[in-house]
């Protein structure tokens, strides 16, 4: 598959170099333009590039976006039509600014950026899991050790897709529901919010 990647700092570089690693081409594009991202694409070898975030996006079959979610907007919208797009984003107001939206948890991160690549089919993950974790902590399937991922969207081929990648690069895809609903049950503040979880204990949280 090629994977586009909309921000490259520690969880958008780590799944680089995961999915890299499983045998995608990889395009990883930041906010500072594809001559910063030399290093990174010298450490990942033939299979990844640098690209501007339009390109990376253009490129991708599917889209990562992880970037600040204050800066959601500045995603572009125009080469995402029907892509699955997996959003990493929490928001922190510290950070980001303050959503009214998210404040008076009216909607969910992903929610937004769902209305901003509407024609996108957006699945939250990897934003529930601290990235020295995904870097570290991948398992084969059935080791009672591996760690899961909470996933939401409101298309389940979508959630599907990411399930699969989840599952290759070492740890295990667990469905919390819609973007609206799931994405609130992993979001930071819950329980399932955490620096990584055992399957079951994590399948635990999301019911509780």
């Amino acid at each position: 598959m090629r994977i586009g990647i909309i921000g490259s700092g520690h969880i958008g570089g780590t799944l680089a170099k995961l999915f890299v690693a499983a045998g995608h081409d990889v395009a990883v594009s930041n906010s500072r333009g594809p001559e910063t991202l030399v290093g990174l694409v010298d450490e990942l070898g033939a299979r990844a590039q640098a690209m501007t975030a339009e390109d990376a996006e253009r490129f991708g079959e599917l889209v990562v976006v992880s970037v600040p979610l204050g800066r959601y907007r500045e995603v572009p919208a125009d080469g995402v039509d029907g892509k699955v797009v997996i959003d990493t984003n929490n928001y922190y107001p510290q950070r980001d600014g303050h959503f009214p939206e998210l404040d008076d948890d009216s909607a969910t991160s992903s929610e937004l950026l769902q209305t901003h690549l509407p024609d996108a089919r957006v699945v939250k993950a990897f934003n529930a899991i601290v990235w020295t974790r995904l870097r570290d902590y991948g398992r084969p399937a059935g080791d009672p050790e591996r760690l899961g991922i909470p996933i939401s969207g409101d298309d389940e081929q979508a959630k599907r897709t990411v399930a699969e990648l989840i599952d290759e690069i070492g740890f295990d895809p667990v469905d919390a529901g819609t973007l609206a609903q799931g994405g609130r049950k992993h979001q930071p503040g819950t329980p399932a919010y955490t620096q990584g979880l055992p399957t079951a204990e994590l399948l635990a949280r999301l019911a509780a």
